[in-house]
This record gives structure tokens, sequence and C-alpha cells, in this order.
């Protein structure tokens, strides 16, 4: 038996996540709350000038016109997607809230605009958390990810490190690699998903009926028992990492709506 660790023992875990993201602070907060310590939640309401900086940096990297083809895309999701997706979540929500309520739990909270400020640095600082687990669109400074004693990790939506940043399993659909439709488990470190990799899986997604942002939450739920196991092993030092050595690694950004028609006239093919 692990000495520091007993067996009943459960880590203290913060949650980072985006205040508007109602799977995550509602949803995922509650699986934390049940099957760990919960002891705070740290809620990022972004400023109202970040997307104009988050534009910028998006045309510097991929130039104008694939801009325009990012924002056509956001654009017909809203159109075909959203208000469906929508329903979807709240639905995963309250499955979520009733499954994971075995402990009555009432955790603190703290809004920031930004998790690597100094008042998210004392709040974690003060709860000393054991974990904290980042669902964030911030890359978290080392001053924030080493604060936990065992570590900050990310539920990331791809499988790294051939699909790394945001959108992973969007772009393996495009890429017809359907095996790396999947989730890693990674512990943060200074890179962009480049930590120590704990867990990678899947789940049977549909590309016919679901949109690509309804893949990247069902590979995490649907995958939460052996995410806890893993996280709980984590924190008693009994997870060995996954080799990826001598695996491709690539950076990649938002959908496209160009790259969507492809996904899409690809599995229309397949299916005929």
């Amino acid at each position: 038996m692990d000495s520091q660790h007993p067996n009943n023992a459960l880590p203290r875990v913060v949650l980072i996540c985006h205040a508007k993201d109602r799977i995550d602070s509602l949803g995922l907060s509650a699986w934390l709350a049940s099957t760990m310590d919960l002891v705070g939640i740290l809620l990022i309401r972004e400023r109202p000038l970040r997307n104009l900086v988050k534009a910028r940096s998006e045309i510097r990297r991929v130039g104008l016109v694939r801009f325009i083809d990012v924002l056509a895309f956001r654009a017909y999701y809203h159109l075909r997607y959203a208000r469906r997706d929508a329903a979807w979540a709240e639905s995963e929500i309250t499955k979520l809230r009733v499954l994971y309520s075995e402990r009555p739990w009432q955790t603190e909270q703290l809004l920031v605009e930004d998790p690597n400020d100094e008042e998210s640095k004392a709040f974690l600082l003060r709860l000393h958390p054991d974990l904290v687990i980042a669902r964030c669109k911030f890359i978290l400074k080392p001053d924030i990810f080493e604060i936990p004693a065992s570590g900050t990790y990310v539920l990331h939506p791809g499988i790294c490190p051939e699909y790394r940043n945001a959108h992973g399993c969007f772009w393996a659909l495009v890429n017809r690699d359907l095996a790396r439709v999947g989730m890693t488990l990674l512990r943060v470190d200074a890179g962009v998903d480049t930590g120590e990799v704990l867990m990678q899986t899947s789940y049977s997604f549909d590309e016919r009926h679901e949109s690509p942002i309804v893949m990247q939450y069902r590979v995490v739920l649907e995958n939460l028992n052996a995410i806890t196991d893993c996280l709980i092993a984590a924190w008693r030092g009994r997870v060995e990492p996954l080799s990826v050595a001598h695996r491709n690694s690539a950076t990649w950004g938002q959908p496209w709506f160009t790259a969507y028609l492809k996904w899409k006239l690809a599995v229309h093919a397949e299916v005929r």
C-alpha cells in the first residue's frame, strides 16, 4: 500500500475552465467532486478584446484567405449545428450531475480573466491542490502549472503528438486518420501539448451525424472512469508515461470550412 496516500484517500483537485463552458463548469465539476476531492474551480471570463487578439494571431499564422475559411466554418457551424449541439450539451450536463451526485459538495470558485494572473496564483497556492485539471484555451505558465504537487493535466481532444494544439479530432477526421480520433491525457509542461502522455483512448464516434464539437466532448465524457483511475494512479506515482518517441508531431489550428467539406465528401464516398 502507498504509505503516503492510503487507499481510501482522494487527491485534492482544482478545475480550471471557461465560465461559459457549461459541460466543463457544471458537468465535469460534478465528476471531479464525486470521484476526487474537488477543492476549487478557477473560472475564466475572457476579456471582450481577447477574440480580436486571437483573430490577429490566427491571421498571422495562416494568412487572411485561410482566416476567412475559418470564419466560414464558424458561420456554417452556427447555422448547421449550434442549436442541436446546445441541446445535446444540456442533456449531457443533466446526466453527469445525476450520475455523479453521490457526494454533496460546495466548492470554492474564483472568476478571473487570466488563469496566469497573480489572483489565480494566490488561489491555487492557498488551496494547495495535488492535481489541477486544465480545460482552458490558455497556455499556462510554469508559475501556475507547477503549483500542484502531482502536476497539472490536460484532457486533450486529439492524439498527441500527431494532433497537438486545438481541434485534434477534427483534423484526424479530415486526414482520414480515424485511428487517431481520440483523446490524450497528458501532463502540462512548458510546450504546447508536449508533456508526458499518460493515456490515449477513443470511442465509437459517428461521422455522419455528430458534429466535430460534440466528438471532442464525447471522447472525454465516454472515458471518465478510465481517466479517473489514471489520474489517481498518477497522484500515487503508479503510472508509467507512454512512449511517443519516433512518432510524428504536428500542431493544428482552427477548423476550415474547405477542410470540413473535404471530410464530409470523403464520408459520403465511403458509405456509398
